[in-house]
């Protein structure tokens, strides 16, 4: 799904919470899934110059669980490490988006190229 404008992290916000009930979180992932997601977004609209969301779900064994994959083609991170400290921001925020989501999955990965874009890959299991 894309994101390109304000009402998309709203609708990022939706979706997320109706996979994950569909999925059978309960309320207090489902609210971690949310807010992650709710974060990512925001990043991927404002640093990402819009960008896209991929949900799957995911089966390993004897959990199911729920993947989001965000995209962008922006300016890119320049130091992952540092960007990924609490309290660090290129912006005006509080500089907990990154970390932040990171703390509120199982699986985190970021990927970004200078001048190509970054990937985040989060993912929460039942």
């Amino acid at each position: 799904m894309p994101i390109a404008a304000d009402d998309d992290v709203v609708r990022v916000r939706q979706i997320v919470r109706d996979w994950s009930i569909r999925i059978g979180f309960g309320l207090v992932d489902q609210t971690k899934l949310v807010t992650a997601a709710s974060e990512l977004a925001r990043n991927t609209l404002v640093y990402g110059r819009g960008g896209t969301l991929r949900l799957d779900r995911v089966v390993n064994d004897r959990r199911a669980g729920l993947r989001l994959t965000f995209e962008d083609q922006g300016p890119g991170i320049a130091d992952i490490d540092l960007a990924l400290k609490d309290g660090y921001t290129t912006g005006s925020g509080l500089g907990l988006g990154l970390s932040g989501a990171r703390r509120l999955s199982h699986d985190f990965e970021v990927t970004s190229r200078l001048g190509e874009g970054t990937r985040v890959v989060i993912g929460r299991w039942k």
